[in-house]
């Protein structure tokens, strides 16, 4: 049996790269995404530089970086079986704060990539009889908290889920399972050690989640063959509700 491949976007840092090693430790081909070509070759040597890692740099808001990746990948490695739609930020503030360069920022990698890399996954699978696309949303998307102002990346994220859910049914006569995973506040890079109490009070479970906590979930999804329109949240209980 051949082995299968993953293209993965936003793999340079954080989330995206524990989904990496997590993809390679379980044998899979990785292809990474990023915008810095140098962020990308750091990626690969953390990962041990394994033959079955390949990055391909470009911005997932332009149309054309969706074509560079799949077409890159199907050189290296002949197909894709899986798509992950990582790549994406987070930017709390109050809304009235929000400037329309926010809201650009926002569109261009939380939306419009998500967009491109998937229709080019869809039309792929479509070719080869399946695959599975997994979406990285937010449980804040879930359940919104007020002490967490983020009025813009929930409308865009609560976008993602509702086109989880249609693309879930649109592509399922052609085999091509579409799910979401919505972390909840997760140990990465991005937060500073001084406000981890803070954080750690954001959910009932009394902690951060782990990146290795998100990649069992996506692994999951990727393999799930009956499983298909769902926002699966790993979040410590954040989105249940206010405690």
């Amino acid at each position: 049996m051949s082995k299968k491949t993953v293209v993965i976007t936003g793999a340079s840092s954080g989330i995206g790269l524990g989904l990496a090693k997590a993809f390679i430790d379980s044998g899979y081909n990785v292809v990474g995404t990023g915008r810095s070509p140098e962020r990308l070759q750091e990626a690969a040597a953390s990962l041990g530089s394994p033959h079955n890692f390949m990055g391909v740099a470009g911005d997932v808001a332009d149309p054309a970086t969706a074509r560079k990746i799949f077409d890159s990948a199907i050189e290296a490695f002949g197909s894709v079986e899986v798509l992950i739609n990582n790549a994406g930020f987070f930017l709390p503030k109050p809304f009235i704060d929000y400037t329309s360069e926010d809201l650009e920022t926002l569109l261009d990698t939380n939306l419009r990539g998500v967009v491109y890399t998937s229709q080019v996954a869809a039309a792929h699978m479509q070719r080869q009889g399946g695959g599975h696309i997994v979406n990285i949303s937010a449980a804040i998307a879930l359940q919104p908290n007020i002490d967490v102002p983020a009025a813009l990346p929930v409308l865009i994220k609560g976008g993602i889920n509702q086109m989880t859910r249609a693309l879930a049914l649109e592509l399922s006569p052609h085999n091509i399972q579409v799910n979401a995973v919505a972390p909840g506040i997760i140990d990465t890079p991005m937060h500073a050690p001084a406000a981890r109490d803070f954080l750690n009070n954001l959910a009932p479970s009394g902690r951060v989640g782990t990146v290795e906590e998100i990649a069992e979930a996506v692994l999951y999804l990727a393999k799930a063959d009956f499983t298909t329109g769902v926002v699966l949240a790993v979040d410590g209980g954040m989105s249940t509700g206010k405690w």
